[in-house]
């Protein structure tokens, strides 16, 4: 029983001593005045002070040890930015706050912002992101959110994902709308998109202004928008879009974090209607302690009664940076005895502060939060879904740690997994014909006489236009392979008086003043034209050269017999008879009788011999028969065995060259050679001949570039008129040669073989595209459709429709139908073979006479080493 009073006893006296130490750390705390500047009748208001006001409990209820206290002094701004700064100014010189927590939007912040920077006193804002705010450059300003431009990569990896080329952004007519689209458009750009229209709206814009922006929308062709506005006017706005039929198929609506940031964490319900709409976010993690959290909010929004439970990543910002400014503050306090001289301390502290809050990693870089990853929610019925993410190392995945070689292409992949407007879930295009648009006009060219490219005249009755050619059926094939419908009509290029309008150039500059929405036609694709239109891929060949009439080069002179050989192989087989003639004579001298006589009679023997291997090789090489005038016949034989090796391979060298000598001559004499008239401009250039090219066409610009005198210069209408000018030449008004582009000088040469051909180089050219005004959408699908059709059969269909079936021409200059000389180069493998079995045969036969001969060889030897010993 004693026991049991002393361990009471001992119990009260420590209780009694922890309550005393408690008291007195109490009483020796540092009270530090913040100010909090909110709109307390606007929920954003009411949630961020609810979460800072927890903040505070929470860490000090843990972190009770600390020498300072967070005393906050809130001021209500009531939605006013002149407000919003007379509460700044209020807090800064009265209260001498130490830090100030808000405001809560942009504009406010602006003015709050320099205020705090002229009392160096750090403002720490957690929900304005304009971007505007950063150029401020106040080292006193803690931005302890993201930033909008954070998300514009994000948005971008989107739009490239899906292939999307234009897109339009719609954004509220404020700081907070307007600082964001220079960001977005630089990203756009990067991923090739473009900005064809901007949607301002007002904040306080009515149903019937916002409803006449949305019809104006819906005339383009671009059907990818994002939006970038406040929830407020998000609402309105999608309500609106909804009324008017914008959210049905083919639309795409991406939202930035203007609207998804206010998107509740308690429940993934969306209180926009906004159904098939994708959208950015930063991505929470969610831990226990969130979860805790969250039940916490909850809890405290019934006992508070607030009327909407809601709570976004805002909250968790504020609840972030309040901690944050707390652990700041403690570590400036345990430094410097006098607090009242220690902003700037406080501003370095916050400015690299670093922790892991509700928000997941909350780290302050530059006075800025950094931001790590985003999340791709989709919005199905009034439910967010997310459907990937996207980080700035691994771009667009499935997962948030997950690695993929292509940093586009996961979400177009996984088709099914996302819900369009009209609850389609195939990709919209990004672009339609509008319905109340009428066809599209197509310019077609219009020129002098007939062409198989584009030929444009008037039916029988003379009421309608008729619009023919090679480029026409290549379109409307096209445009039939397209998986959409677009209907068109072709506009010829004349002025009111149906005369032609202008030449090619003026009729590329159509399209970008807006009077065509495509050209069709034998139009080139340059690079002058590619600065204001865009072109599709080429459907024809590509180059300008030029083409020269051909001469008969046959020749008829009496050495023609010398022509088939080239003068080396003539003197390397001359000297190879010879030499056959000298190393025969060697191997049969000493047996052969026919070799033996006087010297003149051996060396006429050995070379009549040799030569007539050339005419009798298809006989017996063994024994020539030689008829002499007197009806007496000589013969002679070759009995060496080696001598017979080498007349055998010797006779088949001849008979090769013989019957080649034989069919390169008879070629000559018999078949015709064509030649061109001019090998180069140089040669026109130097004689003064007369070059043509085709009228108002960019190829007088590449003449002229050759530096060709402007008076040697005459143009000529179509193709056809080639034949006349080059029959009259340069002496009757004619012309020497002229240039054109391939694809209209194959179908003349086709017609012409045996008369023109075509002479080097080729200048490079693109070749012959459709038109389409700069960043159309057609033009991808266009070009596409192209590749698929000049790999079908269909192309080369039509090819034969107009120009007929395919005749092989020469096309290289110069381009004999005859076999040229022969040279020595087909041969020489041939005397080299004679050589080589010659020489074995020489080197067989020295051995040979040596060892029989061995005897008188060893005398001879030691004669001569006695004869140098007697020396």
């Amino acid at each position: 029983m004693r026991k049991n009073h002393v361990v009471s006893l001992f119990f009260c006296l420590a209780l009694m001593i922890i309550s005393k130490g408690v008291a007195t750390a109490q009483s020796s705390t540092v009270p530090v005045n913040v100010g909090v500047i909110l709109d307390k009748d606007t929920w954003a208001g009411k949630m961020g002070l609810g979460c800072i006001s927890m903040a505070l409990n929470d860490f000090y209820a843990s972190h009770g040890h600390y020498n300072t206290r967070l005393v906050l002094n809130v001021r209500d701004s009531n939605k006013s930015v002149v407000r919003a700064a007379l509460m700044a100014q209020d807090l800064l010189q009265n209260v001498k706050v130490q830090a100030i927590i808000g405001p809560v939007t942009s504009m406010q912040a602006n003015f709050v912002i320099n205020l705090g920077e002229h009392s160096q006193v750090p403002i720490i804002s957690f929900s304005a992101t304009s971007p505007s705010l950063s150029s401020l450059r106040s080292e006193y300003f803690i931005r302890a959110t993201h930033i909008d431009t954070c998300q514009v990569k994000a948005i971008s990896s989107l739009v490239h994902a899906f292939g999307w080329r234009a897109v339009v952004p719609i954004y509220a007519d404020t700081e907070f709308g307007e600082g964001v689209i220079p960001f977005l458009t630089d990203a756009l750009q990067e991923v090739n998109a473009r900005i064809p229209y901007r949607s301002v709206i007002h904040p306080s814009a009515s149903d019937a202004e916002i409803a006449a922006e949305l019809y104006k929308l819906m005339t383009m062709q671009t059907r990818v928008f994002v939006v970038h506005m406040p929830p407020d006017l998000g609402s309105q706005f999608f309500a609106k879009a909804n009324e008017v039929g914008m959210m049905s198929k083919d639309y795409v609506w991406i939202i930035t974090t203007g609207i998804t940031n206010h998107f509740s964490l308690v429940e993934p319900l969306v209180n926009i209607p906004m159904p098939g709409v994708l959208g950015v976010k930063p991505h929470v993690p969610r831990r226990k302690r969130l979860d805790h959290f969250i039940t916490r909010w909850k809890s405290k929004s019934r006992q508070e009664n607030y009327a909407d439970a809601n709570l976004s990543i805002f909250g968790l910002w504020a609840y972030d940076a309040t901690i944050a400014l707390a652990i700041a503050v403690e570590k400036v306090e345990a430094r410097h005895s006098s607090y009242n001289s220690t902003h700037k301390h406080l501003r370095e502290v916050l400015a690299s502060t670093r922790l892991h809050g509700l928000s997941g990693d909350f780290h302050i870089v530059n006075g800025q939060l950094r931001s790590s990853a985003f999340q791709i929610v989709n919005i199905i019925g009034n439910v967010e879904q997310v459907i990937g993410f996207w980080t700035e190392k691994n771009g667009i995945s499935k997962a948030l740690n997950f690695t993929s070689n292509n940093r586009y292409s996961t979400l177009k992949q996984n088709p099914g997994a996302i819900v369009w407007p009209g609850e389609t879930t195939y990709a919209p295009k990004g672009w339609v014909i509008p319905t109340n648009k009428k066809k599209l006009r197509v310019g077609v060219p219009v020129t002098d006489g007939l062409s198989a490219f584009v030929n444009v005249t008037r039916d029988s009755s003379g009421s309608a236009t008729v619009v023919a050619g090679f480029c026409i059926d290549v379109f409307d094939a096209v445009m039939a392979e397209l998986p959409y419908n677009v209907p068109y009509e072709y506009v010829p290029f004349v002025n009111h008086n149906g005369e032609i309008a202008g030449d090619y150039n003026d009729l590329v500059y159509q399209v970008f003043l807006g009077n065509f929405d495509a050209v069709v036609g034998d139009v080139t694709i340059l690079a002058n034209r590619s600065l204001y239109v865009d072109f599709t891929l080429p459907y024809t060949e590509s180059g300008v050269t030029m083409i020269v009439p051909v001469k008969d080069k046959k020749e008829k002179n009496a050495w023609v017999f010398l022509k088939p050989l080239t003068w080396d192989l003539w003197v390397t087989s001359a000297c190879f008879f010879v030499f056959i003639g000298f190393f025969i004579w060697i191997l049969e001298h000493k047996e052969n009788e026919d070799f033996r006589g006087t010297r003149a009679q051996q060396i006429g023997t050995s070379f009549w011999f040799s030569f007539s291997t050339m005419v009798f090789a298809h006989s017996n090489p063994l024994s020539l028969h030689l008829s002499i005038l007197d009806k007496h016949t000589v013969e002679e034989k070759v009995v060496s065995n080696l001598a017979r090796f080498v007349v055998i391979i010797w006779c088949f060298v001849v008979l090769i060259l013989t019957q080649s000598y034989t069919a390169s001559l008879t070629s000559m004499l018999t078949i015709r050679q064509l030649e061109p008239t001019f090998t180069s401009v140089q040669d026109l250039m130097e004689k003064g001949e007369t070059i043509g090219y085709p009228k108002d066409s960019f190829i007088l610009q590449l003449l002229e570039q050759l530096n060709i005198d402007s008076s040697k210069l005459k143009e000529f209408n179509v193709t056809s008129d080639l034949e006349v000018a080059f029959s009259k030449g340069s002496s009757d008004g004619g012309m020497a040669a002229a240039f054109n582009e391939i694809p209209y000088l194959k179908p003349f040469l086709k017609k012409h073989c045996s008369k023109y051909a075509l002479v080097g180089p080729t200048i490079k050219t693109n070749g012959f595209g459709f038109v389409f005004p700069k960043g159309s959408p057609l033009v991808p699908d266009v070009s596409t459709a192209l590749l698929n059709l000049t790999e079908g059969d269909k192309m080369l269909q039509i090819q034969k429709t107009w120009f007929g079936e395919k005749i092989n021409c020469p096309d290289d200059a110069g381009a004999s139908l005859a076999s040229s000389s022969l040279s020595l180069n087909s041969f020489w493998g041939l005397f080299l073979i004679v050589g080589v079995a010659s020489s074995i045969a020489l080197i067989i036969f020295t051995s040979t006479l040596a060892f029989e001969h061995r005897h008188r060889l060893m005398h001879f030897v030691k004669e001569i080493y006695g004869y140098i010993l007697d020396r």
